[in-house]
């Protein structure tokens, strides 16, 4: 596994860019000041013997030294020992419906950014527990696989939009089927499958989807959110989606099914609005789940990297203060050094 040790340093490689920008400006400045003297052609025989290729050729090969450096400083490591640890957990995985119904703001910011929440805020509390991800509207698919890196759980979670699945609807029985999938095969270990949608179901079968993760040890727990009242769907450009009469399209959280699936799975219905109770609701069912032996992969030891990139940035010195700003008169007749 490779990591760095001293990662901040790596925001230094903004001045890359920021170095390659004044060095574009810089020559259009030198062109227009060279170009005051006489015509190009005039200037080439006056200056037989500069090289603006070795120019450029330093230009780049400094550039890289410098980037070198920042990654060295930042302390590169490759994990050399690997230790397979038995810890006391849970493993669960969040359902995410993703469908355009989910975009609707009568839970605020919106169904899926509160959402998003609730999920980060469930990943927060855990410890040595897994964690997987599956994103469903009228497909379903696994957006992350059942894992304890915690970090990247967040990752995916933040890059989820509507626009990753082209088919619309809700399939919630695919989702629960799939989420159900994604388990390891480890035994007596709690396993618990979080459904979080506003329940328009538009495929059915969910219900007997829950029942039969429900018969595999899993239960399932759904998050309704939204308003049973109703709330316009926002469109994505400032405006709301209107149905074939052009009627603004109304999403409302569909309470009844979402009680169904979670009865049916052993679990509980928890309603998401805009306060914090459900968040809490769902941390104690969560707390509840039987902790089993989880076994995890660590990098325990990490050999450090930085001399082999120190010295790599050295050799690239070298080389860039060997070249020479004139042509040497040996490659004259090599286009590549003119």
């Amino acid at each position: 596994m490779f990591r760095f040790e001293d990662p901040a340093y790596l925001y230094l490689l903004i001045l890359v860019p920021v170095l390659i920008i004044i060095r574009i400006w810089g020559l259009r400045k030198r062109k227009k000041q060279l170009a005051k003297f006489g015509e190009r052609a005039l200037l080439k025989q006056l200056m037989p013997d500069v090289s603006s290729a070795r120019r450029e050729m330093k230009f780049w090969l400094m550039i890289s030294v410098i980037a070198l450096l920042i990654v060295m400083i930042a302390r590169p490591q490759m994990g050399t020992k690997i230790n397979q640890e038995q810890r006391q957990g849970i493993e669960v995985v969040i359902a995410l419906d993703i469908s355009n119904s989910m975009r609707a703001e009568d839970v605020v910011p919106s169904r899926l950014d509160k959402s998003k929440m609730l999920i980060e805020n469930l990943v927060d509390n855990f410890t040595n527990d897994k964690v997987g991800l599956v994103v469903f509207a009228g497909d379903a698919f696994v957006q992350l696989p059942i894992t304890s890196d915690y970090v990247s759980a967040k990752m995916f979670l933040q890059n989820i939009d509507p626009s990753l699945i082209a088919v619309q609807g809700t399939n919630l029985a695919e989702a629960i089927e799939l989420s159900s999938r994604s388990f390891t095969k480890q035994n007596k270990i709690g396993r618990a499958i979080i459904v979080i949608t506003d329940g328009e179901d538009h495929e059915g079968g969910a219900v007997k989807a829950a029942k039969d993760a429900k018969k595999d040890g899993i239960r399932v727990f759904v998050l309704g959110v939204g308003s049973s009242k109703g709330s316009p769907v926002p469109d994505g450009n400032g405006g709301y989606m209107k149905d074939n009469t052009g009627q603004e399209v109304m999403s409302a959280l569909n309470e009844q099914m979402c009680k169904q699936i979670a009865e049916a799975g052993g679990g509980a219905y928890i309603h998401v609005d805009n306060n914090n109770i459900a968040q809490r609701q769902l941390d104690n069912e969560i707390a509840k789940l039987q902790k089993g032996d989880i076994l995890n992969v660590v990098y325990s030891e990490y050999d450090e990297q930085f001399q082999a990139v120190g010295i790599l940035a050295l050799l690239v010195l070298i080389i860039e203060t060997m070249i020479l700003e004139s042509k040497n008169p040996l490659l004259k007749r090599i286009k590549l050094f003119k």
